[in-house]
């Protein structure tokens, strides 16, 4: 058995240079919700530095909200949107002789497309538009997996072992007191029960391809050791998409 450990980075949250060390990809901000040309850069080189897999982490225009809350565009506008965002990082790296791997939508972006089909098409087809060769990542079993499928593209389904789920396979709100997993031991816990028995989306169950740590979780660096240390233990093979 084998899966990937992915981080959202570059956010000028936590500690980049603590976590890199045990993740297999690295989401990287692209200056809309969070990020510049600077930090983009020094992400990618840093994951360069480590072997680290390298993706586009687009989110919505909104950097006061950190690209959590919610907008509605229409669809070209949407599409425009990601493909400046991956375009942006894709230039960066080039230039450091770093190959583009996937695209995992941040915060609402990510959320909203879960939910909302037409909004996880125009996603799709930013992506086959840019590179028709990246992975697109998507909470697993939702609209935007399936509206990669249909695109053409390669997918993957993701799970999150320092988030708690809603019965129906979603994630529960930031909102609510208890969507974040708190203790390492538990997240180290919850990501070997996803890499073994997936989730249950939909009333059918699905297997996950890749497992998300959050850097601004306040136990980021220490969740990502666990968790590596916790997957090989389990005899589970940890390597990027």
């Amino acid at each position: 058995m084998k899966i990937d450990l992915n981080c959202d980075m570059g956010e000028g949250i936590g500690s980049d240079v603590d976590i890199m060390p045990y993740i297999t990809s690295a989401n990287i901000a692209c200056g809309f919700h969070a990020g510049d040309a600077v930090t983009m850069r020094e992400t990618v080189r840093l994951a360069k530095r480590y072997g680290v897999a390298v993706g586009v982490h687009p989110g919505w225009r909104d950097r006061e909200g950190f690209g959590r809350r919610e907008m509605s565009l229409p669809a070209e506008e949407v599409e425009a949107l990601v493909r400046e965002q991956v375009q942006a990082l894709a230039e960066i790296a080039r230039a450091e002789g770093v190959t583009l791997r996937h695209v995992k939508p941040h915060g609402a972006l990510y959320n909203q497309a879960a939910r909302e089909q037409e909004l996880a098409n125009a996603i799709a087809r930013a992506v086959k538009a840019v590179g028709g060769e990246l992975i697109l990542v998507g909470l697993a079993g939702c609209g935007l997996v399936e509206a990669g499928v249909a695109a053409g593209l390669n997918v993957a389904n993701e799970g999150f072992p320092d988030r708690n789920y809603n019965p129906d396979g979603t994630l529960v709100s930031r909102k609510e007191p208890h969507a974040i997993i708190e203790s390492p031991e538990e997240v180290a816990a919850h990501a070997l029960e996803l890499a073994r028995y997936g989730v249950t989306f939909g009333g059918r169950r699905v297997r996950v391809e890749t497992l998300c740590l959050h850097g601004d979780h306040p136990r980021a660096a220490e969740n990502a050791r666990r968790v590596r240390e916790a997957l090989a233990a389990a005899g589970i093979e940890v390597r990027a998409l």
